[in-house]
């Protein structure tokens, strides 16, 4: 069984550690536990590794966020991975810090990583967990707030949320999206 496990986020030391850029973040943590290391590859950083009899391919986009379903589409292609072992890691505005959701299928939530998803898949049943971000900013200050630095409260706390959310990752690979959400989406 092979997994296309897909962190969203815009690559470059401009955007390292901005909040948009938890998909990336949580693949980069785990590919460190994981002991291997992302490859610069067509449409992203690639790198792959077994779990419990698994393939796991994780994919950083480098098509940047709003067209990152270039990215998705040719490695699920490439791969031969079917649509429902597709796992998309995005971060989300209307979660207080540190929550995660995660979904079977949805619509995109205003998010323009899976609205370019959506359109380039042409289907929405595809797998996702969503990283709340919080959305404390002002009027008109959007891009600014995700685009922004974590503050001191949100960098104490995201590596034990970065830690759950691979958790996810492993559950979703091993005993798939229902029981992942069942065992994950607890408030």
């Amino acid at each position: 069984m092979k997994y296309l496990i897909a962190g969203l986020g815009n690559f470059g030391e401009k955007y390292a550690s901005t909040r948009h850029n938890i998909g990336f973040m949580v693949l980069d943590t785990l590919a460190g536990v994981s002991n291997i290391s992302f490859e610069d590859r067509r449409y992203g950083f690639v790198a792959g590794y077994r779990y419990r009899a698994r393939t796991c391919i994780l994919l950083k986009p480098t098509t940047y966020m709003n067209l990152s379903g270039r990215a998705v589409n040719y490695w699920l292609q490439k791969e031969k991975i079917p649509v429902e072992n597709l796992f998309v890691i995005v971060d989300d505005l209307a979660l207080p810090f540190g929550t995660i959701r995660i979904r079977a299928k949805g619509g995109d939530g205003g998010h323009n990583g899976l609205y370019n998803i959506n359109q380039v898949l042409g289907r929405q049943d595809y797998p996702r967990l969503r990283f709340g971000i919080g959305g404390e900013y002002g009027r008109g200050s959007q891009v600014d707030y995700v685009l922004g630095e974590m503050d001191d409260q949100e960098q104490e706390i995201l590596p034990a949320r970065i830690e759950k959310v691979i958790g996810a990752v492993h559950s979703f690979v091993t005993v798939g999206i229902e029981r992942t959400m069942n065992l994950y989406n607890k408030r």
